[in-house]
């Protein structure tokens, strides 16, 4: 089970593109990258995302609807309250390192497309 979570255009609610492939990756990767400014969390990393440092109780679905300038505070403050323990022969092992590392995805998307909306599940 997880999460993908898009950023999306506004009108068509089609995930925008980047200009190139990114190899910005999470529970799934795409051979020689993506264009699409998409990304699969795993949900072994929901517990840590439903702190009230974090995110709170809507837990990452606290971005969903909201542009991605709205959202670069929001992932900026999630990162800052996660801790530095990343396991990187393991990405589904639930460490707050991990899932720190899924939303520094989701942020690096916020920047380069602030005017995209947020969906997923």
């Amino acid at each position: 089970m997880s999460y993908d979570i898009s950023l999306c255009d506004p009108v068509t609610h089609e995930p925008l593109k980047a200009d190139s492939p990114h190899f910005i990756a999470g529970g799934m990767r795409a051979m020689g990258g993506t264009k699409e400014l998409w990304l699969n969390v795993t949900y072994n990393y929901g517990h840590f995302y439903y702190r009230p440092e974090v995110f709170g109780e809507s837990g990452i679905r606290s971005i969903y609807g909201k542009t991605g300038a709205e959202s670069i505070p929001m992932l900026e403050k999630a990162i800052s309250a996660l801790g530095d323990d990343v396991d990187d022969s393991d990405y589904w092992n639930a460490t707050e390192g991990n899932a720190k590392r899924a939303l520094y995805g989701l942020l690096a998307f916020a920047k380069m497309r602030p005017d995209g909306v947020w969906d997923g599940d």
